[in-house]
């Protein structure tokens, strides 16, 4: 297994859940001039990280490397056989992968998306309004549990790195009690620490 991984992003969710299953593993760092390179654009033509080989399989976009991940390695227990408990650690990475990460996508690149500095400015404070309502919800689904579904999952390793984003944009969460508390516990998991530290990361 390999893993092609931009410091940072998204990958660095892949990164943690390769740390978790614990088998061998190998990873390169891809700069973002190398993404839009023939050599990397023949893995991902979409010219984005990460991209995952497998023997002959090769998979982008994070959630589906996840899954594939913690379906290939059950005894990780990240993704529950259990339909229900299953079905609730998609829907939170599905709110992870599809909303929050879209929204960092709107903040980080409104230029891509529009044109004059008051509309990318107004723009970014859309996003960070919208972030908040998810974090809001994602706080209160935190306030029992150390974990999104009770128990650790591949949805805790990707809403890890999006508050290391939020971290990144300067996004007051302080009136989340709960979010700083997970995030403090994911922060000294070994597994993070490993992918944080193969990715140069503090």
């Amino acid at each position: 297994m390999k893993l092609y991984y931009l410091q940072g992003a998204c990958s660095l969710a892949v990164h943690i859940v390769l740390e978790w299953i614990g088998q061998p593993y190998a990873s390169q760092a891809v700069s973002r001039e190398e993404l839009k390179q023939a050599e990397f654009l023949a893995l991902n033509p979409l010219g984005s990280a990460p991209a995952f080989t497998d023997g002959d399989l090769c998979l982008t976009q994070s959630s589906a490397i996840l899954q594939y991940l913690a379906d290939k390695y059950p005894k990780s227990q990240l993704l529950s056989q259990d339909l229900v408990e299953r079905a609730q650690t998609l829907m939170w990475l599905g709110l992870i992968n599809s909303d929050i990460h879209r929204h960092y996508g709107l903040l980080f690149g409104a230029p891509m998306y529009a044109q004059h500095e008051s509309c990318q400015k107004e723009l970014q404070s859309n996003a960070v309004r919208r972030l908040k309502q998810f974090y809001a919800v994602i706080n209160q689904q935190l306030a029992d549990k150390d974990y999104l579904v009770g128990k650790r999952s591949l949805a805790d390793a990707y809403l890890y790195v999006t508050l290391r984003w939020a971290q990144r944009a300067d996004i007051d969460l302080s009136d989340f009690e709960h979010l700083p508390r997970f995030f403090a516990l994911l922060h000294q998991d070994d597994g993070v620490q490993a992918a944080l530290a193969a990715e140069g990361l503090k």
